[in-house]
C-alpha cells in the first residue's frame, strides 16, 4: 500500500521486491529506470567533508593578519597637469583677458586637419579584404566548418574581384588619357 501511494514506477517497485526477499537492507534511494547508480556529479572531495565536526575550525587572528590580505598597496600619487603651465595660462587671462593656449590648441587641430592623411587606396583594401576572407576559409576547414562558410566566402571573394576589376578598368582608361594628352599628334586608339 505504501508503494502504491508513493507513485513509484515498476521498475522501483520489482527492485524493492527483490530487496526484500533477500533479506538485504532497502536503499536508501532507488533510481527510476536502472539499478545501476548513477555517478555522482564531479566536484572536488574539498568541497565534500565526510563528517562535520561538532567543533568549528576558524584561524586565529594572528595567522590571518600573517597573510597578505590585510597589506595594502602604497599610495603612489601622480601629477594630473603640469602646474607651470596652468600657471602661465592663469596669467595670460589675466593680463590679457585671453586664452593664449586656446588659440594654439586651435591652430594646432586646424593644421592637423588640413595635413589630412591621404585616403587609402580602395583597391588595396579590397586585396587586403580578399585576403582576410580567404584565410577564415582556410581556419574554418580547418575546424571542420569548410562546407558551412565556402558557398558565402566564395561569393563575398567574387564580389571583391569584380569590383577590383572594375576600379582596374578605370585606371587603365585614365592611364591611356593621360598618355594620349601627353603624345602630341598620338594615335587615340
Amino acid at each position: 500500500a505504501m508503494m502504491e501511494e508513493s507513485k513509484l514506477t515498476r521498475f522501483q517497485r520489482r527492485y524493492l521486491m527483490d530487496c526484500v526477499k533477500r533479506g538485504g537492507t532497502l536503499p536508501l534511494q532507488c533510481h527510476p529506470t536502472s539499478s545501476k547508480e548513477p555517478a555522482p556529479p564531479f566536484s572536488p572531495p574539498v568541497c565534500q567533508p565526510s563528517r562535520l565536526s561538532a567543533k568549528p575550525h576558524l584561524r586565529p587572528a594572528k595567522v590571518c593578519q600573517a597573510g597578505d590580505a590585510y597589506t595594502r598597496e602604497k599610495f603612489k600619487p601622480r601629477a594630473r597637469r603640469d602646474l607651470e603651465k596652468e600657471k602661465q595660462r592663469l596669467q595670460n587671462i589675466l593680463a590679457t583677458g585671453k586664452d593664449v593656449m586656446e588659440h594654439k590648441v586651435k591652430q594646432m587641430l586646424v593644421q592637423t586637419k588640413e595635413e589630412e592623411i591621404p585616403e587609402p587606396d580602395r583597391f588595396e583594401e579590397l586585396v587586403n579584404e580578399v585576403q582576410e576572407r580567404k584565410e577564415f576559409l582556410a581556419e574554418m576547414e580547418a575546424l571542420g566548418q569548410g562546407k558551412k562558410y565556402r558557398r558565402i566566402i566564395l561569393t563575398e571573394i567574387s564580389q571583391k574581384m569584380h569590383e577590383m576589376e572594375i576600379i582596374d578598368k578605370k585606371r587603365s582608361e585614365e592611364m591611356r588619357e593621360i598618355m594620349t594628352k601627353d603624345i602630341p599628334g598620338g594615335n587615340k586608339s
